[in-house]
């Protein structure tokens, strides 16, 4: 049985050994409170014995921490991120509905969610980041603290102390107020999933929902997932197993923005994190504007500038260009996280490596088809993901619909069924395969784990630290999020009939259903491993299965059986968020709710705007070089490739008609290494995640894929050398390094955005030069016009 860690506890905080052993007995007697075998331990019956004795000072090393050696161990199990990189300190008396916290909440929430529209109908696809909120907030949050008239005003302007002051102004910008202004902020910027079909309708089928049916149908479908996500939190938001890696970075942050800056180490780590940020932002600008060549340097290319193949495997610095093989990328929006969920700096080395190991398997797999014309590949661009008939031109879909954009089956006998390239289809593959490997790799690894901290939430309470620090602070009723669920289930019955969706009251359910049945299986990978792949793929297949001819039906489909666990997600992540910095439950539920609905209604504004002003350019193929239309084109494409030609294409028997059974391969693909395991469990076959190695065999069928071979080789120094070999540094500025450069690289691009990239409304390209030449950035041959 794997070893159980102990806490992490200050030299003169250890216990007597009397204590201790009582401690280890419990221990003895409670073994099987564990993951599968060479999983992180699900708790820690010592952590529990100890959490309310735990040094606040975590940035101090403990003696528990150090190793046979002297040094400090490196993180590895669940509980040292749990109590080694996160603080466990709180104080229930810090303020949190402050009036700093509601106009700077509010006001980053109409900020962010115009921002976030906008840039959706932008031809550079650009997301408004967490940790450029994160920043700008606390930036603004402590102006205010120096302005504003109150107790914690200077004393140049300090007042009377009492309510409405300390309301105003009640001291210095806590942590607390900035985690709920972040958290409101990041929930409105999420440009809603329903906008690309709001925005399909109008453009492509000239159905306009009036304004009523638009925000109901937009609050329904973004707040069901947090209906069913507030169910399911005793299990993946309180255990010490569901550690969110990813928030880790955004965790120690708010550490060092707020915590300890008196002692010298904290300053230390608050003037790193403000170097690095800084000089990030100088540094991007180099990549990003003056010399894209930057963005993927291939010696291959340079040695060989007129070879196809040479463009195909080791090109990859513009979109769509090769596979990027070998390729340095010296970008940090492409390398690190790019203020996604994937990060080198962060992510675990087995997450990685298993992601890795795909994309391995994915080059020589696109190779192979491409070369032996597979599927009549070579008749198509290499990387693509458009429509083509067999000759290679592009399909056009609208040739094969009724008025009312249902199938016509007599005008697609006459187009024919048109052709997907090999990569995108080896894709579909990939994340078909993915969802049968993760509902394997769920039962064989969390099944039991999870039954038992399901079967026992009515009889013990979960002993992680953090958890039980959070036990002064009143639960949100498991019947305020089913409240939330039943209110948004008869906003989204009713808006489905009056948007004229074509989804019929049962096909909601089986979307709803569909859904729920995957968020424990998605949801504890992304606890776990930092990594939730997309269940988008396969939710259109089977909306394509159930109502087949009906390309809209499907787009709703979708939002309601794929957004649906996104919003769940999201909501389980900033749950976890709230318990690492000590937020009350129902101030979490609170901003998050209010953040969702701000977000809806400016969503729907702006978009409604944007298509009635710039209607012709939207669709438009290319568009401008300051709107496009181009994730409203393919979410449309997509629809009518799954919705209206879902049976003809991928029915048994035709073209395509073996990707469906692909679920079936992926439900047996985690057993061989499960059973190894078993076999010979040192031998390190629990790191393999078998769902993220599938998942990304078609990981380089779209976009820049220069970054690749850079980022596995930051991954490898930064995840195994740093944290096996420089454990204490690792452990201080590890974390927060990749905060930093993330929160840099965010805020350049959206000052880069609105300078020189045309957000303002004009375009100002960089002159051309050796490092920003006219055809590929990487000098590989050019493939297509």
């Amino acid at each position: 049985m794997a070893a159980i860690a102990t806490v992490p506890v200050l030299d003169h905080e250890k216990k007597a050994p009397s204590e201790d052993s009582v401690i280890d007995e419990k221990l003895s007697v409670d073994d099987n409170l564990e993951l599968a075998p060479g999983h992180a331990p699900l708790v820690d019956l010592r952590a529990a014995a100890l959490s309310d004795k735990v040094g606040e000072a975590y940035d101090d090393v403990r003696a528990i921490d150090l190793g046979a050696d002297g040094k400090e161990r490196p993180i590895e199990s669940s509980l040292d991120y749990a109590v080694r990189l996160i603080s466990l300190e709180d104080d229930p008396a810090l303020p949190i509905f402050t009036f700093r916290m509601w106009f700077l909440a509010l006001g980053l929430s109409c900020f962010g969610a115009v921002l976030s529209q906008i840039f959706y109908f932008r031809p550079q696809t650009i997301t408004v980041s967490q940790l450029f909120l994160q920043i700008f907030a606390y930036i603004i949050g402590k102006f205010m603290e120096e302005v504003l008239p109150g107790p914690g005003a200077t004393a140049r302007i300090r007042t009377r102390d009492n309510a409405f002051w300390r309301w105003l102004n009640p001291g210095p910008f806590n942590i607390k107020e900035h985690v709920a202004i972040t958290i409101m902020a990041s929930t409105a910027s999420d440009s809603a999933l329903a906008i690309s079909i709001f925005a399909a309708q109008d453009l492509y089928y000239h159905v306009r929902p009036n304004v009523a049916v638009g925000i109901f149908t937009l609050i329904g479908s973004q707040l069901i997932g947090y209906g069913l996500a507030g169910i399911m939190r005793v299990f993946l938001v309180y255990p010490t197993f569901a550690v969110y890696p990813q928030l880790v970075p955004t965790a120690q942050l708010f550490d060092t923005l707020h915590r300890g800056k008196s002692a010298l180490l904290q300053r230390r780590r608050m003037r790193f994190f403000w170097i690095v940020c800084v000089g990030i932002f100088v540094w991007e600008w180099i990549p990003e504007y003056i010399a894209p060549t930057l963005t993927g340097v291939s010696i291959f290319c340079l040695a060989n500038q007129k070879s196809a193949w040479f463009t195909r495997i080791f090109g990859g610095a513009a979109g769509n260009e090769g596979l990027g093989l070998f390729s340095l990328c010296f970008d940090w929006a492409y390398v690190g996280s790019g203020g996604s969920s994937i990060g080198s700096l962060f992510t675990p080395l087995s997450t990685q490596l298993s992601l890795y190991a795909g994309c391995a398997v994915c080059i020589v797999s696109f190779c192979v088809c491409y070369a032996r014309n597979v599927w009549h590949a070579q008749n198509f661009p290499f990387l693509t993901q458009l429509l083509f008939y067999e000759n290679g031109t592009e399909y056009d879909q609208l040739s094969i619909l009724n008025a009312d954009y249902t199938l016509n089956y007599d005008k697609l006998a006459a187009q024919g069924l048109p052709w997907y390239a090999a990569s995108q289809l080896l894709y579909k593959i990939s994340r078909t395969m993915y969802i049968g490997a993760a509902l394997t790799h769920f039962l064989l690894w969390h099944g039991e784990t999870v039954y038992k901290i399901v079967r026992d939430s009515w009889t013990k309470e979960t002993d992680d630290p953090h958890y039980r620090k959070m036990k002064i602070y009143k639960e949100v009723p498991w019947y305020w999020y089913a409240g939330i669920f039943v209110a948004t289930v008869a906003m989204a019955l009713a808006t489905c009939y009056t948007a004229h969706s074509q989804l019929p009251w049962w096909g909601l359910f089986v979307a709803l259903i569909f859904c729920t049945l995957f968020i424990p299986v998605v949801g504890t990978l992304n606890c776990t491993t930092g990594y939730a792949p997309s269940i988008e793929n396969l939710v259109q297949i089977v909306g394509g299965a159930i109502i087949p001819g009906k390309p809209v039906a499907n787009m709703y489909f979708t939002l309601y059986g794929y957004n649906t666990l996104s919003q769940s997600l999201n909501l389980l992540r900033d749950l976890k968020l709230g318990q690492y910095t000590k937020i009350p439950p129902r101030v979490t539920f609170a901003i998050q709710t209010i953040g969702t609905v701000i977000g809806a209604l400016l969503n729907f504004a702006i978009m409604r705007t944007i298509v009635s002003s710039h209607r012709a350019i939207l669709l438009d193929v290319q568009g401008s070089n300051i709107w496009s239309g181009q994730q409203v084109q393919s979410y449309n494409s997509d629809a009518i490739a799954w919705g209206a030609l879902g049976k003809p294409l991928y029915a048994t028997g035709t073209r395509y008609g073996f990707v469906p059974y692909m679920l079936i391969a992926g439900l047996g693909f985690p057993i061989p290494l499960w059973l190894a395991h078993r076999r010979w469990p040192h031998m390190g076959f629990n790191h393999v995640f078998t769902p993220i190695l599938v998942a990304e065999l078609g990981f380089l069928s779209v976009g820049i894929n220069s970054s690749v071979f850079t980022s596995f080789a930051l991954a490898v120094f930064s995840q195994y050398y740093l944290r096996r070999y420089r454990a204490t540094w690792f452990r201080k500025y590890n974390f927060l390094l990749s905060a930093a450069l993330d929160g840099g690289t965010q805020i350049m691009i959206f000052v880069f955005t609105f300078a020189v990239a045309g957000g303002s409304g004009k375009t100002t390209p960089f002159p051309t030069w050796a490092l920003n030449p006219t055809g590929n950035p990487d000098y590989c041959k050019r493939l297509t016009s």
